[in-house]
């Protein structure tokens, strides 16, 4: 099924709307949620548990996990590791960032 420009557009602002939502009712369940962090094993970034959501071995930050359901739903893949492996670059820049600020902090 192909869909023309405006059906994307209307369903990556869906996307958004309903995963903004998601971080905004597990907030409203627990506010101290924006205290717990983990690492996104999708962008590799620190993020707050908020939103966030685990597909199988792999937990999501609400920001991957807009891109995870607008990939879905635009049928640009089917499964997790598709987007996990496309997002490789990204994690190892925030490895090598958290390393370098890491290394400053010691040399200071």
């Amino acid at each position: 099924m192909i869909m023309d420009k405006s059906e994307q557009i209307k369903i990556i602002e869906e996307m958004q709307q309903v995963v903004n939502q998601m971080k905004l009712d597990d907030i409203e369940e627990n506010p101290n949620i924006l205290n717990d962090f983990f690492d996104c094993d999708c962008c590799g970034k620190n993020q707050t548990l908020a939103g966030s959501i685990r597909y199988g071995d792999y937990r999501l930050c609400n920001d991957c996990v807009l891109k995870a359901e607008i990939g879905f739903a635009l049928n640009k893949f089917n499964n997790i590791k598709t987007l996990v492996d496309a997002m490789e670059n990204n994690r190892l820049e925030e490895i090598c960032k958290y390393l370098k600020d890491d290394e400053n902090r010691h040399n200071n």
